[in-house]
C-alpha cells in the first residue's frame, strides 16, 4: 500500500475500450472479434484528500473528484522528471 500526502501528483493508468483509440492511447490491442480496441490512457491527477479507510480523493484537471483505493494497481506516483515534463497536465495546487 502506497502512502500519499495532499498535493501529491499521481498518474492513473485508466483502461478503456472503444472503436477508435485516441492519440494518447498506449498498450492498444484489438478485442476478441476485432471490432473494438482495448487500451490504456494516462490521467494526470493530484491528491486532494487522504482518508483513514485506505482511500484517497483525487482531483482532475477539469475539477472532477474521484475516490481511489491506495492499493489500486493503476496508480503510480509521479516521479520528479515526469512531474516536470507533464506539469501542465496536473491540476494546480490551488485547485486541489
Amino acid at each position: 500500500m502506497m502512502h500519499f500526502r495532499v498535493g501529491d501528483p499521481i498518474v492513473y493508468h485508466k483502461p478503456k475500450s472503444s472503436f477508435s483509440p485516441g492519440p494518447r492511447a498506449r498498450q492498444v490491442y484489438p478485442l476478441e472479434r476485432g471490432e473494438e480496441y482495448h487500451y490504456v490512457v494516462d490521467k494526470f491527477w493530484r491528491v486532494a484528500e487522504v482518508n483513514n479507510d485506505g482511500t484517497i480523493d483525487v482531483i482532475t484537471r477539469t475539477g472532477k473528484k474521484h475516490r481511489l483505493s491506495t492499493n489500486d494497481r493503476n496508480i503510480t506516483r509521479a516521479r520528479l522528471l515526469g512531474a516536470l515534463l507533464f506539469r501542465k497536465r496536473f491540476p494546480s495546487v490551488t485547485e486541489a
